[in-house]
């Protein structure tokens, strides 16, 4: 619902349902992942945005699916992390700020 508050979005979405996580006995398996695979095999799609949560378990499943999904020739991209707008950079953490740093953009 979020991306569709921003008004944003125009592309088509697929929910994995969950993240890999191993400790709690999640693999690929469980997620809709063969699901993807299959809508992603036509050939139409020309970008990805992994939209998971900044957690481990949120980047071990954007980077699982990134290693399946470059080799079909279509972009896999990543939001970016940051500041919300409106905060304050003293009291941010080092791993904000880090990704951050890494999602700027030109101006």
């Amino acid at each position: 619902m979020a991306f569709e508050r921003t008004r944003e979005f125009h592309g088509t979405y697929h929910v994995l349902h969950g993240v890999i996580s191993p400790l709690e006995g999640i693999g690929p398996d469980n997620l809709k992942i063969k699901e993807l695979m299959s809508r992603l095999a036509n050939g139409e799609v020309t970008e990805i945005i992994m939209a998971t949560n900044p957690t481990v378990e949120g980047e071990a499943t954007a980077s699982y699916l990134s290693r399946l999904i470059k080799p079909m020739g279509i972009k896999v991209t990543r939001l970016a992390y940051g500041i919300p707008v409106g905060g304050d950079l003293e009291y941010a953490d080092e791993f904000t700020l880090a990704r951050a740093l890494e999602g700027r953009n030109e101006i």
